[in-house]
C-alpha cells in the first residue's frame, strides 16, 4: 500500500498510508495525514489518485511546497520522492512501509470501514456545532465545511428551494473558501433528477455514465465524480447537498454517499429550525415596516373601513368640533380619542378619561363637576372635577350611554353654557374644554326608550366614528397579532419567537366577539404559558371548533338574504306585505323566511299589517 513516511531525527518515522482517492494533508485535524507544526496551513495540499498515477496538489497558496527540493504547486510523485510540506520532510513510497511498526497503526484499514468511523465522528461534531449556531448563513457554511471534509470532496454546495425553485445558499472549495459564480458550476440535470425522486445519488464518471452523459451541463462542465441528496424534514423538501471533484473519477463510493446522507438527515431537522427562526427574523423585519405605514398614532391598519376613520379623524382633529366614536367594545375608542386630542390645537392640555359605567351613580356628579368641603358625608376637602381637570384640554366621556337621565340634563346644561358648578357650591366655573364621547350602544334606539336624551345626543354626536369590528379588518388581524407578539415579548422577556403558520390562519378566521382587546388577552396568556418558541393555536385557544365555518357561496347568499329581510321587517314594524313590496319579492317568501326563524303566524291567524 503506497505510503507517506516522515524523516525525524530521533525516534522511528511515522507512517501515513494511502489509502483514498484523494488524502489531504494539513495542520487541522479533519485531514488524513495530521502534521501538527505551525509551519502547516490547516489544509496545505492534498495527493490525488486518478487510478493510474499519484498526484500532489498544493491547496493553500501561501504554503511552503516541494518535491524533491524543488518548490511546485503541483506535481506527479514517483517512489521515494521527498516532500517539503511547510517544514516537515516526508517520503512517498510506492510500497508497504511495515505499517506494523508504525505508531499508531496496526493492521491494514479497511478504507469502507475507515470513510464510515470518520463519517459517524464528524457528524457528532458537525451537530455540537450546528446546536451552537444561530445565524442561517454561518450553519450552511459549517454544513458544507463538515460535509466536505468527511466525503473528501473538491467542492460542496448547499442548495435551498424558494418556491420550487432551487437557489445556491452556500458555494465552498476544500480550502473553505466561497466559490464565486456557482450556479455555473452545477449540473441542472444532476439536480433536477434528486429533487424528481427526492433520493440520494452518485456519479462516479460523469462523463461516462449512460443517465447523465447526453446533459449539456455535464458535458460543458466536464464533471468527474458528483454526489447529491436531499434535504427533507417533515415531509418537505428544503433543498439539496451537492459535491463533486471535477478531477478524479470514481472518487465516491457507496459508503461515502451513505455518509452524505446521513449528513443530510441530521442536517435537515436543524436546517428546518434555523430556516423558520430566519423567516421569523425576516418577518420580524418586514413587520416593522409595515408598521409604519399601517400605524395611525397608536392604531395599527390599513383596511378600508378604518382608512376612512383615519380619514375623518384628520379632519376633524384640528376643530373643537364634538365627536362621537362608536363600535363595539374593545375595538380601540379611546385611542381613536386619543389621537384626536393629540392632532389637536389642545394637545399640550390634558387629556381627561371618564368611565361613566364605572362610576357609582351617586358618586357621579361629584366625579363630572367636583364638590365643596361638607358638600356631603365623606367630603372631607374641596375637590375639582373631571370638566375643570380638563380645563384646557380634552374631556372623554367613555360609555356615555350608561350616564343616568339626572346627570345627562346637567351634562347637557354644562356643555351649553360652558360653566360648571361643584356639588354643594352656588358659584358657577368657566371651563375651556373640548368633549369627546363614546359608547358601544345603540344611542337612537336608546332615545326610542326613553333611556337617553335626544337633545344630549345631538350635542355630543356632531360627527361620528365608527370603528369597525375586528372580524371585518382582513389582513390587519394578522399584522396587529405580530405586534402585540412583539410588544408582550420584550416586555415580559419571553423566549417566543413568532406564531406557527397554523396559529396565523386561525387568528385569521376567528370572529374576535371581544375585537382587540381579547386579542391582546389571548397573545398575553399565550406568551405566559407557552413552552415554546412558536405560538400554536391551541396556545391561543383557537381549537377548531371556536373558529367559525366558512360558509359556501350559496350558505353565504342564503344567510345575507335572511338577515337582510329580518332587518326591513323590523324597520317596516312588521308588516309584512310592505316588506314584501319594498323589497320586490312575493309576499310568500317573507313568510318562508319567518317560518325558519319561528316566527309564522299560528293556522287562521292573519298576517300581520299594521
Amino acid at each position: 500500500m503506497p505510503c507517506l513516511k516522515s524523516v525525524q531525527p530521533q525516534g522511528r518515522p511515522k507512517i501515513f498510508p494511502i489509502y483514498k482517492k484523494i488524502t489531504s494533508i494539513g495542520r487541522a485535524a479533519g485531514n488524513d495525514v495530521v502534521l501538527e507544526r505551525p509551519s502547516v496551513a490547516e489544509y496545505h495540499c492534498q495527493i490525488i489518485f486518478d487510478g493510474r498515477d499519484f498526484n500532489l496538489n498544493e491547496l493553500d497558496r501561501d504554503g511552503e511546497l516541494q518535491i524533491n527540493a524543488k518548490k511546485k504547486r503541483r506535481g506527479k510523485l514517483e517512489h521515494n520522492d521527498r516532500l517539503l510540506v511547510g517544514d516537515v520532510e516526508l517520503v512517498f513510497s510506492v510500497y508497504d512501509e511495515s505499517l506494523g511498526q508504525s505508531e499508531g497503526h496496526g493492521a491494514e484499514p479497511d478504507p469502507g470501514h475507515g470513510a464510515e468511523l470518520a463519517g459517524l465522528h464528524q457528524l457528532y461534531e458537525f451537530s455540537q456545532r450546528l446546536m451552537e449556531i444561530k445565524d442561517l448563513h454561518e450553519l450552511l457554511g459549517a454544513l458544507l465545511d463538515a460535509v466536505i471534509e468527511v466525503t473528501h470532496a473538491g467542492k460542496g454546495f448547499v442548495i435551498l428551494l424558494d418556491e420550487a425553485e432551487p437557489r445556491v445558499a452556500v458555494a465552498r472549495n476544500v480550502a473553505q473558501q466561497n466559490i464565486p459564480d456557482a450556479v455555473r458550476q452545477l449540473s441542472d440535470s444532476i439536480l433536477a433528477k434528486v429533487i424528481e425522486t427526492r433520493r440520494p445519488l452518485i456519479v462516479s464518471d460523469a462523463l461516462n455514465d449512460s443517465m447523465f452523459r447526453g446533459a449539456e451541463s455535464v458535458m460543458n462542465l466536464r464533471l468527474c465524480s458528483v454526489m447529491c441528496a436531499p434535504l427533507i424534514a417533515q415531509g418537505q423538501l428544503l433543498g439539496l447537498l451537492y459535491v463533486g471533484n471535477d478531477n478524479v473519477v470514481n472518487l465516491f463510493e457507496e459508503t461515502s454517499l451513505d455518509v452524505l446522507t446521513v449528513f443530510s438527515g441530521q442536517a435537515s431537522l436543524i436546517l428546518q429550525n434555523a430556516l423558520l427562526l430566519d423567516h421569523l427574523k425576516s418577518d420580524r423585519d418586514s413587520m416593522k415596516q409595515q408598521l409604519e405605514t399601517r400605524r395611525f398614532g397608536d392604531i395599527i391598519g390599513t383596511s378600508p373601513v378604518l382608512l376612512e376613520v383615519f380619514r375623518k379623524v384628520e379632519k376633524v382633529a384640528g376643530t373643537d368640533i364634538s365627536v362621537m366614536i362608536t363600535g363595539e367594545t374593545g375595538t380601540g375608542k379611546e385611542l381613536i380619542a386619543r389621537e384626536l386630542h393629540r392632532r389637536s390645537g389642545r394637545a399640550n392640555g390634558p387629556f381627561v378619561v371618564v368611565n361613566c359605567g364605572a362610576i357609582p351613580e351617586n358618586l357621579m356628579e361629584s366625579e363630572l363637576f367636583g364638590h365643596v368641603r361638607g358638600a356631603f358625608t365623606g367630603a372631607v376637602a374641596t375637590r375639582v372635577g373631571k370638566f375643570q381637570a380638563a380645563n384646557g384640554g380634552t374631556l372623554f366621556l367613555d360609555e356615555i350611554g350608561e350616564l343616568p337621565l339626572q346627570l345627562q340634563v346637567k351634562l347637557l346644561r354644562a356643555l351649553q353654557e360652558r360653566t360648571v358648578t361643584k356639588v354643594g357650591d352656588t358659584k358657577a366655573e368657566r371651563v375651556d374644554i373640548r368633549v369627546l364621547a363614546a359608547t358601544h350602544r345603540n344611542l337612537e334606539e336608546a332615545i326610542k326608550t326613553g333611556q337617553f336624551r335626544e337633545d344630549l345626543y345631538y350635542r355630543l354626536n356632531v360627527v361620528n366614528l365608527h370603528l369597525p369590528p375586528l372580524r371585518e379588518r382582513g389582513e390587519d388581524l394578522a399584522v396587529l397579532a405580530k405586534f402585540l407578539l412583539d410588544k408582550y415579548t420584550k416586555e415580559f422577556g419571553s423566549k417566543v419567537k413568532g406564531f406557527t403558520p397554523n396559529a396565523l390562519i386561525a387568528v385569521n378566521k376567528y370572529d374576535w366577539p371581544g375585537n382587540v382587546r381579547q386579542m391582546e388577552n389571548r397573545i398575553k396568556k399565550a406568551i405566559v404559558l407557552c413552552d415554546k418558541t412558536l405560538i400554536g393555536p391551541e396556545d391561543l385557544d383557537l381549537s377548531p371548533e371556536a373558529i367559525s365555518p366558512i360558509l359556501t357561496l350559496t350558505q353565504a347568499r342564503e344567510e345575507f338574504q335572511r338577515r337582510y329581510i329580518l332587518e326591513v321587517l323590523e324597520r317596516n314594524n312588521g308588516n309584512r306585505t310592505k316588506t314584501a313590496r319594498d323589497l320586490g319579492v312575493d309576499p310568500r317568501t317573507i313568510f318562508r323566511y319567518l317560518e325558519r326563524e319561528g316566527d309564522a303566524p299560528e293556522p287562521g291567524e292573519p298576517a300581520s299589517e299594521t
